[in-house]
């Protein structure tokens, strides 16, 4: 296998697929749903994203909650290998990544942070706390103004944005409904590290603005809506879904689900509909899709094994689904919400990644 791997090319489009036992990142070639080349992916990976242009894959060494684990592989998709790791210094057990604006963005969850990693200076230039207990995933906006990240520990949401800042200092706006508490995070947010935030001279000045909102137990997989209006997180210990309005930073909707141990959640492109995974396995569902407009369940999935990572290609016609528990990755038809076929790949399969 490791001669036809060398022979192989890197295919394009491309799905990218950590195995976390392994320790390894497998390239599969989408149009047979076979592994083209294995790299080596650091210790303990977990979620995986790629730069716009397909060329690097980042993958974050997590290591869990207090690990000694600082540091994010980067890989080189074409030449399919490892390239130097990123030493983030004191920021420890990073998961959850997002790149925007041609920088990576990553949580750090030992320091109850998230971090912005620039490639071109090779340094971190931005670290923000939130504030809350294992700061697990993160999802940037298009216009890099606004930040969400989940807690899974304090079962919140952190919605995180830019603001202008008076001269004489931040007028904070009446605490919305139902939210959590809201601080300027120019000041050390409890439990938090002081981010690291300036404005170039002569520009207006401006901070960041972190309103944490109660979710639920478990609050973990979580992701924006496309028109950015709505965050939808999935709760592992609640089995429900919390449905938040971004821009009254409250929760407007609590919404049962079927699945168990809920960890990852996904809208389709369009909008119209929800994927979820969750870690339990026997005869439940391991995968739910939710109507967006009636929220409701329109189909469940039982995989064989409990779910994780979940990728919905650009044109919306296909995901994919790492079955965890069975060292698969689950191909659905967007369309007919269909299993149409499956990925054999290494111990645990989670984060997933789409390069071409």
């Amino acid at each position: 296998m490791a001669a036809s791997f060398t022979a192989a090319q890197t295919p394009s489009p491309a799905l990218l697929v950590l195995e976390k036992s392994d320790n390894s990142l497998a390239i599969v070639d989408p149009a047979n749903l076979q592994t083209v080349a294995r790299v080596p992916a650091g210790p303990d990976p977990h979620e995986i994203v790629a730069s716009p242009d397909g060329k690097l894959a980042y993958i974050s060494n997590y290591g869990g909650s207090d690990s000694t684990l600082n540091t994010i592989s980067v890989i080189d998709v074409a030449a399919r290998k490892a390239l130097p790791p990123i030493n983030l210094g004191a920021l420890r057990s990073a998961h959850g990544l997002a790149f925007a604006g041609g920088k990576l963005y990553f949580t750090a969850e030992t320091n109850k942070a998230v971090g912005r990693y620039d490639p071109v200076t090779k340094s971190v230039d931005l670290v923000l706390g939130t504030g809350q207990d294992r700061t697990h995933m993160v999802a940037v906006s298009e216009n890099l103004e606004r930040i969400v990240t989940s807690n899974v520990s304090s079962g919140t949401i952190s919605i995180i944005e830019q603001v202008s800042q008076t001269a004489s200092g931040f007028l904070a706006p009446p605490a919305p409904e139902r939210a959590g508490p809201t601080f300027v995070a120019g000041s050390p947010p409890p439990g938090g590290p002081s981010p690291g935030m300036g404005s170039p001279t002569g520009l207006p000045r401006k901070t960041w603005r972190v309103t944490n909102v109660a979710a639920g137990r478990g609050a973990e997989g979580f992701d924006v809506s496309p028109d950015g209006k709505e965050i939808w997180a999935a709760n592992a210990q609640d089995a429900t879904v919390t449905i938040i309005d971004v821009a009254g930073k409250r929760v407007t909707q609590t919404l049962p689900i079927t699945v168990k141990g809920a960890n990852r959640l996904k809208f389709t492109p369009d909008g119209k509909r929800v994927l979820i995974s969750g870690l339990g396995a026997g005869a439940d569902s391991n995968l739910v899709v939710l109507d967006t407009g009636t929220r409701k369940e329109v189909k469940g999935f039982n995989l064989g094994g409990g779910s994780a990572g979940i990728l919905i290609v650009p044109d919306g016609s296909r995901g994919y689904i790492a079955v965890s528990g069975k060292d698969k990755v689950a191909v659905v038809d967007m369309k007919n919400l269909e299993v149409t076929g499956y990925v054999t790949t290494g111990r645990q399969p989670d984060g997933l990644a789409w390069v071409q």
